[in-house]
This record gives structure tokens, C-alpha cells and sequence, in this order.
């Protein structure tokens, strides 16, 4: 028999009742395309709307009115976090007059690293990943007596997380699937311990970025895989390759299933939130909305799905290149290369094939000289809106009709 966890359901209640006033209850919202879509009622909690853009802010408040309460009040705090953490401790310090230090790898995100810095905080770039700057954190937190804030392997932190949970099944008691991005396992404890005490047949799912999958077989075999070095992924927010030890035991009691995306799928993911709900996630924050678009997680009729967006917290470049990947993806957007003769009225006659069959061109480009385009041809670069992939389709059989050669440049 198991020992007994040290969170039980009123702890999780008086918890709420803690951060009530410093935290929003998010919106969770059914959305009915995606509904249609997927066949099954889909609510999406809108995590990526809570103050400071993310659900960090739930724990790290809670864990420092913890610390304030207790018989030795720090006199400040150390982070480390790719950003969320990081900024959720940021705000919550601020708002208790504490000072707040926070470690993040040098390639964070822009926006999380300005966003910290704004809220008032010491922002310390060290490694490249989030064990290092852990390591600094905890380095520093000894050296000068303040209070070390794990993003996720800490009780007081699982805590405040389980009131996202709380807030679900409150707004959606016929609750049967959540589906939680899965880190270091701090959020998906917390909405494990909040949903399955409440009501123990909901299915609790995890979902990772398939480039840092340390929990893949965890629930098969209790083991955790080792990440390669050189791991890389938009999911900046769930790129842990140390997951927690107090979050295994919850995980490997509460949770139903893990699955994985890629970075592709969380791209697309990225761009349906954005054309759904008018609002951005980041590449963490939508990895279970990936889930279920790439069919990842098997669903039944009589489900009832709440899918987590953890965060919204993303730089602007990368949305800008996840747009194109979606609409590439979903045949929205082509880019072609056609070999056309080199001579006047050539490109005009390639462009009114593509204007008759409706298609918006968003880019040109003439290549001439190159190895590969033969002397007296040019190479045309063509960017265009498409409808879907029947409508390039179209553009590529007309093409051929007019025995021009055609590359696909944004093929996989």
C-alpha cells in the first residue's frame, strides 16, 4: 500500500482560499468548432489569460505566503525557470515587498526574460538549460539566505497548482478527460490530486514535446528516460529533464496516460488556438491541444474533454513562423518553384493561371544563372494563399498542362 500523500482535499481547498484574491479564475470555454471537430464536447481552460500569462502564478503565490507565514520569513527569494516560473515568482514577490532573483537560460524567450525584469526582479542569464540555471539558483539561495522556490517539486507549489484543477470541475462537472501539458509535473499533480479526489473515474492525461520526453514510460515501467543533450523544442516552457520526485509519486498514482507531440504538431496547434479563440499559446501551453488534433489521445462518444492552455507567453517571431507552418500545414499556403522560359510574358501568363484559380500571391522571386535552371530559363519563386490542398492540386495539373516543371518547396 502507498504511503499517503500529504495533500488530501481540504488542504487543496484552503489553498484556493489563500491565492483567491492574487490569481484570476480563468474563463473555460466549449468551443464548438474544435468540438465538431474532434466529436466530443471540448472546453479549452484558458490558462494563457491568468496574470502573468501562465498557471506559475497559482504556485509560486502560494508557496511565498507560505514562507511568510511561517516562523522564519525570508528575506527574499531565487528562481530558476525558462520564464513562467520565473515570472510568476517575479509578480508574487513584488506583490509581498520581497526581493525576487531569478535564474534563466540564455536563450529564453525575449518576452519572459523583459516581462521579469518589468515586474521588478534580478534576472540572471546562466546555461543553456534549465538544470544549469537551477544549479546557479540554488548556488546563490545558500550563499546569501534566501528562500529557493522549486517551479514544481514542492507540495506548497502543487498546491496552489491543484487550484486550476478545483476551478475545472467546478465549471465543468461532467468532467471525463482532462488533458494537462506535462513538465516537470508540477500542474498536472495538482489538477491530478484536485480532479481524481473528487471524482476518481475522470481520465487524467499528460502530454510532452516528443524532443524532451522524460516521463514517456514512466507510468509502463516507473523509469525516466534520459533526454539527449542536445534536445531542442518550441515548448521551451516543458523542456525539464529533471522531473520532480514529490510530483512522480502523485503522477505515477493519479495519472491515466502520457503521449507526445512534435514540434510540427504544436506549431499547428499554436495557429488553431490563434484562429479559435483570438488568443496565442505559447508551444507548452497548446502540446494538449496538439495531442488531440494529431490524435494522440483516443476519445469516446460520451466524453466530456477539458484541455489545459498553460500559457500564452510566446515570442512574437515564433508565432510569426508557426502561422506559416499551420497554414502550410493545412494547405493554406504554397510555395512553388516554376521553370518558365525567359521571355516577355512568360510570368504574366503563370500569373494569370494563378489568379484564375482564385489564389492570392504573397511573394516573388526571379532566379537566373543558377546551376540547376537551364540558359535561356528562369526560375520563378511563387508564395501563395491556397484554399486547401486540392486547390494546389489544381495549380500544379495546370501547370503541367503547360509543360512547365514545378518544385514544391515546402514539401516534408
Amino acid at each position: 500500500m502507498p504511503a499517503a500523500l500529504p495533500l488530501d482535499l481540504p488542504a487543496l481547498l484552503a489553498a484556493r482560499e489563500r491565492i483567491r484574491d492574487a490569481i484570476l479564475r480563468t474563463v473555460q470555454w466549449q468551443n464548438d468548432p474544435l468540438s465538431e471537430e474532434l466529436g466530443v464536447p471540448l472546453r479549452l481552460k484558458l490558462e494563457n489569460l491568468q496574470r502573468t500569462g501562465s498557471f506559475k502564478l497559482r504556485g509560486a503565490t502560494h508557496k511565498i505566503g507560505r514562507l511568510l507565514a511561517g516562523k522564519n520569513p525570508p528575506i527574499g527569494v531565487v528562481a530558476a525557470s525558462a520564464g513562467n516560473h520565473a515570472q510568476g515568482v517575479a509578480r508574487a514577490a513584488a506583490q509581498s515587498g520581497l526581493r525576487a532573483v531569478v535564474f534563466m537560460p540564455v536563450n529564453a524567450p525575449l518576452t519572459k526574460i523583459q516581462s521579469c525584469r518589468k515586474l521588478g526582479a534580478d534576472v540572471r542569464l546562466v546555461g543553456e538549460t534549465l538544470e544549469a540555471a537551477t544549479d546557479e539558483a540554488t548556488k546563490l539561495a545558500k550563499a546569501e539566505g534566501l528562500a529557493f522556490l522549486h517551479p514544481y517539486d514542492d507540495w506548497d507549489v502543487i498546491a496552489g497548482q491543484a487550484s486550476c484543477g478545483l476551478e475545472m470541475l467546478e465549471d465543468a462537472p461532467d468532467t471525463t478527460v482532462a488533458i494537462v501539458p506535462l513538465g516537470g509535473g508540477g500542474l498536472i499533480s495538482g489538477i491530478a490530486l484536485a480532479l481524481k479526489l473528487q471524482n476518481p473515474a475522470i481520465r487524467v492525461i499528460g502530454v510532452q514535446t516528443e524532443a524532451v520526453a522524460p516521463w514517456r514510460s514512466y507510468l509502463r515501467d516507473g523509469a525516466l528516460e534520459e533526454v539527449p543533450p542536445g534536445a531542442h523544442t518550441i515548448a521551451d516552457g516543458i523542456k525539464v529533464k529533471r522531473p520532480g520526485k514529490l510530483t512522480r509519486q502523485v503522477i505515477a498514482r493519479y495519472v491515466d496516460e502520457i503521449v507526445t507531440v512534435d514540434d510540427n504538431a504544436i506549431a499547428e496547434a499554436i495557429v488553431t488556438l490563434l484562429e479559435r479563440t483570438r488568443t496565442i499559446g505559447e508551444g507548452a501551453g497548446v502540446v494538449g491541444l496538439a495531442a488531440l488534433m494529431q490524435k494522440k489521445i483516443a476519445l469516446r462518444a460520451d466524453d466530456r474533454a477539458v484541455v489545459v492552455i498553460s500559457g500564452g507567453n510566446v515570442d512574437m517571431t515564433l508565432v510569426g513562423r508557426s502561422i506559416d507552418y499551420g497554414l502550410a500545414s493545412s494547405g493554406r499556403l504554397m510555395c512553388v518553384a516554376v521553370t518558365i522560359s525567359d521571355a516577355p510574358g512568360q510570368l504574366l501568363s503563370v500569373l494569370k493561371t494563378v489568379a484564375d484559380l482564385g489564389m492570392n500571391v504573397r511573394h516573388v522571386e526571379h532566379r537566373r544563372g543558377e546551376l540547376h535552371v537551364p540558359v535561356g530559363m528562369t526560375e520563378v519563386i511563387l508564395q501563395m494563399e491556397t484554399r486547401d490542398f486540392e486547390h494546389q492540386d489544381e495549380l500544379r495539373a495546370h501547370f503541367a498542362q503547360q509543360g512547365l516543371r514545378v518544385r514544391n518547396l515546402l514539401a516534408g
